[in-house]
């Protein structure tokens, strides 16, 4: 007969870190997908919005940001926030119903009818 394996054997702690580093992996590519995709970001609901960007290099980019009724150009780099241009005419942007988010499609497709939970 063979005596059972004690529990904090070397195999045991060594699946056990294989586990957690996986799981880490697939935390930190998660967020890695959700920060290029620019989901998790918050654009604003009230009198101050992102409506568009546009990035430059891997830390600058053009935001144009809606103040009230009026629109403004800002560059955002490493160096801080500079003002660009305030709009004398506003950009009008396609809405974003028409080209619905990939949370709003994935969260239709699991609506379908005839698919089971």
């Amino acid at each position: 007969m063979v005596p059972p394996a004690p529990p904090l054997s070397v195999g045991s702690v060594a699946q056990l870190a294989l586990s957690l580093a996986a799981v880490i992996a697939l935390i930190l590519a998660v967020s890695w997908v959700l920060k290029r995709m620019k989901l998790g970001a918050v654009h604003g609901r009230g009198e101050i919005a992102i409506i568009d960007q546009l990035a430059l290099g891997p830390r600058e980019r053009i935001v144009l940001v809606r103040v009230g009724e009026s629109q403004v150009l800002i560059g955002v780099g490493t160096g801080g926030i500079t003002g660009l241009t305030p709009l004398a005419t506003p950009i009008s942007i396609r809405n974003p119903a028409d080209s619905a988010a990939f949370a709003d499609r994935l969260r239709d497709f699991m609506k379908r009818p005839g698919r089971t939970p």
